[in-house]
C-alpha cells in the first residue's frame, strides 16, 4: 500500500495499515498538519478552507475525515462536494479563501486518492511550504481547539456554474461564433467531475449537438483514465460515427484536455497548449512558459507571433511561478495542461475547451487542417533503471560534462537543447531510475537521440 508524501500533497491506494497507504489515519494527519500550516499563516483571521472531490469511489469517505479535521482544527470550510481542479481554485480566491483540499488521484487508477493541497491564492504550495506541512506531519507539532472554537461548514454545490460564468465574460471565449458554427462535439469524462462540468459549459457556450461518453460521475472510470492515445478508441470512434466536428477528453479532475480530429485522429496532447496558445497570441501576443518537458513547439509559435518563451522546472507550481516572473499571458504543460492567467494560475481544461472551440469557429477550418499549420515534433518518452549505488546526481553531473559544449539548462535535471532536438533528464525521488524525454522532427530520429543518451549512461 504505496503512500507518497510530496510537497504538493499527498497520495496512496486507500487501505493498509498505519504506516502506508491513504487511509483514515493519515488522510486526518496531514490533513491535521495542512490546517496548522494554513493558520500559523494566517493568524489574524478565522481561516477558511475550501473542500472539493473528484467523482472516484473513496472520495466521499476522504472527504468527510479532511472537513471534519480541519473543522476539529478550527477552521471553517467551504464544502463544494463535486468539483473539478481549476474550479476549487477558483473558489478560493472567490471566497477569499486562506486556503483549499482538492480531493483528487489525477489520471491515477481507482484505488487511488489523494489531497492536493493549495494557498491562499488558489495555487498549490511552494517547495518551502509544502515541506513545512510535511515537517508539522512528521512531528505532530498542533493543537486542536476546545468545543467553542471549532470551525463549521458551509455546503456550496453551484461553484461550477460560477466558473462557467466567468470563462464566458473572457473576451476571447466567442460565444456567438461557437453557437453560429452549429458544432457537434463527443466529449469522454471517464464518469467523474467532467460529467458534471463539461456538458454544462458546452450547453452555455451554444453547443447543442453533444455525443456523451462516461459522463455519470459514479467514480468507476470505464478505462484507463490518463489522456492517451491508446486509452481513447472508443471517443475516436465516436466521433467518426456521429461526424463530430471535434472530440475532447479530460481526466478525473479536469486539469487535463485532450483532442480527438473530426476524424478520430489524435490532435495531440502536446499540442492540445499550442493549439489555444496560438489563438490567444493571434489576438492578444505575449510571452509564453511551458515545463521543460513539453513541445518546442510552443516556442516557435511563440517566437511567431512576436514573443518570448521561457521553460521552468516540470510541475504546475513551478510553471506558474516563471509566467508570473515572465508576465507570460499563457502557458502550461504538455500533458494538455493549459493556464491561463487571466482566469486563474491553474490548469483548466474548460477554459481549454473554450478558446479551442473559440478557435476552430472563428477560422472554419477542421481540426486536421488546424493541426498541420503546427511545427512537426515527436517525443520519445524512457527511463532506465540505475545499477544498485550509482547515484543519479553522479550521473547526470557526468552527463552535464559530457555535453559541456551544448546549450545546457540544469534547473530541473539536465536538458541539453541540439539542433532541432532536445533530450531532457530527470532523476525520480521515488525510484532507482532516470527519466529521459527527446523531442526530434520525426519518431525515429527521437527514438535515435533517447537511445544515444540511454548508450551513453550505461557507460557510466
Amino acid at each position: 500500500m504505496p503512500l507518497i508524501k510530496s510537497i504538493s500533497g499527498i497520495r496512496g491506494t486507500i487501505g493498509g495499515n498505519p504506516n502506508e497507504g491513504l487511509n483514515p489515519i493519515n488522510i486526518a494527519l496531514y490533513t491535521a498538519a495542512y490546517g496548522e500550516w494554513v493558520k500559523s499563516k494566517h493568524k489574524d483571521v478565522k481561516c477558511k478552507v475550501i473542500v472539493g472531490r473528484d467523482a472516484r469511489i473513496s472520495g466521499e469517505m476522504v472527504s468527510s475525515i479532511v472537513i471534519g479535521t480541519l473543522t476539529g482544527s478550527g477552521l471553517d470550510v467551504v464544502n463544494l462536494d463535486l468539483a473539478t481542479t481549476p474550479t476549487v481554485e477558483m473558489a478560493v480566491i472567490e471566497e477569499k479563501a486562506q486556503g483549499g483540499i482538492i480531493i483528487t488521484a489525477s489520471h491515477n487508477p481507482r484505488q487511488w486518492n489523494a489531497l492536493k493541497l493549495l494557498n491562499e491564492h488558489g495555487e498549490f504550495l511552494t517547495d518551502v511550504d509544502g515541506k513545512k506541512v510535511l515537517e508539522l506531519a512528521k512531528t505532530s507539532s498542533f493543537n486542536f481547539p476546545e468545543v467553542d472554537e471549532l470551525g463549521y461548514v458551509i455546503d456550496e454545490y453551484s461553484f461550477v456554474d460560477k466558473h462557467i460564468d466567468k470563462i464566458l465574460e473572457l473576451p476571447l471565449v466567442d460565444k456567438d461564433a461557437i453557437a453560429k458554427a452549429n458544432f457537434t462535439v463527443a466529449i469522454d469524462c471517464v464518469n467523474s467531475v467532467g460529467g458534471i462540468a463539461i456538458p454544462r459549459l458546452l450547453k452555455a457556450l451554444g453547443v447543442n449537438n453533444v455525443i456523451e461518453l462516461y459522463t455519470d460521475p459514479t467514480g468507476e472510470f470505464p478505462h484507463n483514465p490518463e489522456p492517451l492515445p491508446e486509452h481513447l478508441t472508443e471517443i475516436s470512434e465516436a466521433v467518426k460515427t456521429h461526424q463530430a466536428h471535434v472530440g475532447f477528453v479530460v481526466d478525473p479532475d479536469v486539469d487535463r484536455l485532450a483532442i480527438i480530429n473530426e476524424d478520430g485522429s489524435m490532435f495531440g496532447e502536446e499540442y492540445t497548449l499550442v493549439a489555444v496558445a496560438d489563438y490567444v497570441l493571434s489576438h492578444t501576443p505575449g510571452n509564453t512558459v511551458s515545463n521543460l518537458s513539453s513541445t518546442a513547439a510552443l516556442r516557435d509559435i511563440t517566437i511567431k507571433h512576436g514573443g518570448s518563451y521561457q521553460a521552468a522546472a516540470v510541475g504546475e507550481v513551478n510553471v506558474v511561478a516563471k509566467m508570473r516572473e515572465t508576465n507570460a499571458i499563457i502557458g502550461g504543460e504538455g500533458n494538455g495542461g493549459v493556464i491561463y492567467p487571466t482566469l486563474h494560475a491553474g490548469r483548466d481544461a474548460l477554459v481549454g475547451i473554450a478558446l479551442f472551440l473559440s478557435h476552430l469557429a472563428r477560422s472554419g477550418k477542421k481540426c486536421t487542417e488546424i493541426r498541420k499549420e503546427y511545427p512537426e515534433y515527436y517525443i520519445s518518452k524512457n527511463k532506465i533503471e540505475l545499477k544498485d549505488g550509482l547515484n543519479p546526481d553522479d550521473v547526470l553531473a557526468k552527463m552535464k560534462e559530457h555535453f559541456a559544449n551544448e546549450n545546457i539548462n540544469t534547473i530541473d535535471g539536465l536538458k541539453i537543447d541540439f539542433e532541432g532536438q532536445w533530450v531532457h533528464l530527470r532523476k525520480s525521488n521515488t525510484e532507482p531510475i532516470i527519466r529521459i524525454y527527446a523531442e526530434s522532427k520525426t519518431p525515429e530520429s527521437a527514438s535515435e537521440l533517447a537511445n544515444k543518451i540511454m548508450a551513453l549512461i550505461k557507460n557510466i
